[in-house]
C-alpha cells in the first residue's frame, strides 16, 4: 500500500477548519502532520485539534523534511507568493482558488510545477463531485439535444467587515471568491477558449471591493454563457443548460453538504424529472485526487492559467462599461 502523502497546513484559516482538515483525515491516501502559524499560540491550539505538530512560521514549514505537500488557504493576495516558495522547497501543493491575482502569475506556476515533476492543484472542490460528470454524459448522449446555452449563479451573504474577502489589500471581492466557481463551471461544460465579450463590477457603498458581477461569455462554437457572482446576497448556488431538445438544472451546484443527497432536474422533452444523486464529500474528493496526482509524479492543473485569463478578462471588460 502507498504511503500516504504527508501534508503541512500553511495558516490556520476557517475553511481548514471546518471542511479540508477532516477531509485529510479521514482520506487513507494523506496525513497532516504539520500546520504553520505566524501565532505560536494558535498554531499549537489548531495543530492540538487534530493531532499533529505545531510550527512556528511559514518558512520554518517549507524546511520541515517530513512534510511533502503543502495545503495554501491563505489570503487570495499571498497565493502567489507562497505556492512558489513551497514548489521551489520541493513540495507539491493544494492552494485555494485563486491561485494567483493574475494571468502571468498563474502560469508561471504551472511551469515551475510541471519543471520539478510537482503537483499543483487549484482547491476548485465542486469539480470532484461525481453528480458533474453525470451532467457531462447527459449532454454527450445528446439528452437536450445541441446545447444552446449555459447559465451559473454563486451568491453568499454579507460577511463581517474585517473579513478577508472584504479587503483589497488581501485580495477580496466577489470576482476572486465567488466568480471563480460559476467562470469554472462554464470551462468545464463548454470547454477551453471561452471569450468574455462583456462585464460588470459592483462595489457597494459600504465595500472597498467589488460586492457583485456578471459576465457574458462565449464558447468557441457560439454557445453563449452568463455567469453571476456576489458577497452581499442571498445565498444562490446553481447551474443550467439549455438544448435543441430540454434542458438540465443543477442545485446546490457549488458547495453542497457532504450528507446531501442532491438531484439534477433534467427535461429531455418528455417532461422534467429529477435525478436523484448519492451523497457525496468534494473536499475528501479533493484531497484523494491531489494525493494521487502526487504519487503519480506530480501534475500541474493545466486549467489554472485559463482561469486565470478568465479572471483577469473579466476584470479589464468591467473596466470599459
Amino acid at each position: 500500500m502507498t504511503e500516504p502523502l504527508r501534508i503541512g497546513v500553511m495558516g490556520c484559516a476557517d475553511i481548514a477548519r471546518r471542511r479540508m482538515l477532516p477531509a485529510m483525515a479521514r482520506a487513507p491516501r494523506t496525513e497532516v502532520v504539520a500546520v504553520a502559524s505566524r501565532d505560536p499560540a494558535r498554531a499549537r491550539e489548531f495543530a492540538g485539534a487534530h493531532g499533529c505538530r505545531a510550527v512556528h512560521g511559514y518558512e520554518a514549514l517549507l524546511k520541515d523534511e517530513e512534510v511533502e505537500a503543502v495545503y495554501v488557504p491563505l489570503p487570495a493576495a499571498l497565493h502567489a507568493e507562497w505556492t512558489e516558495a513551497a514548489l521551489l522547497a520541493g513540495k507539491h501543493v493544494l492552494v485555494e482558488k485563486p491561485l494567483a491575482l493574475c494571468r502571468e502569475s498563474a502560469g508561471r506556476l504551472v511551469e515551475l510545477a510541471r519543471d520539478r515533476s510537482l503537483a499543483l492543484m487549484e482547491n476548485v472542490m465542486f469539480v470532484h463531485h461525481g453528480r458533474h460528470a453525470v451532467v457531462r454524459k447527459l449532454l454527450a448522449d445528446g439528452a437536450i439535444g445541441e446545447l444552446r446555452g449555459f447559465e451559473a449563479h454563486f451568491t453568499v451573504p454579507r460577511r463581517a467587515e474585517d473579513d478577508i474577502r472584504r479587503q483589497p489589500e488581501l485580495g477580496g471581492g466577489a470576482l476572486w471568491d465567488t466568480g471563480v466557481y460559476p467562470l469554472r463551471a462554464a470551462r468545464y461544460f463548454l470547454g477551453p477558449g471561452l471569450q468574455v465579450v462583456g462585464a460588470s463590477l459592483v462595489r457597494g457603498a459600504e465595500h472597498r471591493v467589488d460586492s457583485s458581477g456578471s459576465a457574458l461569455l462565449v464558447a468557441s462554437d457560439g454557445t453563449g454563457a452568463h455567469v453571476s457572482f456576489g458577497l452581499d446576497h442571498a445565498y444562490r448556488s446553481v447551474y443550467a443548460l439549455w438544448g435543441t431538445g430540454g434542458s438540465i438544472t443543477v442545485g446546490h451546484a457549488f458547495t453542497p453538504p457532504a450528507d446531501l443527497w442532491t438531484h439534477i432536474r433534467l427535461n429531455d422533452g418528455s417532461g422534467p424529472r429529477d435525478l436523484r444523486h448519492p451523497p457525496e464529500d468534494q473536499a475528501y474528493n479533493t484531497v484523494m485526487t491531489f494525493a494521487a496526482a502526487a504519487r503519480a509524479g506530480g501534475t500541474a492543473d493545466g486549467v489554472c492559467p485559463e482561469q486565470a485569463r478568465l479572471l483577469d478578462d473579466v476584470r479589464a471588460a468591467a473596466s470599459r462599461t
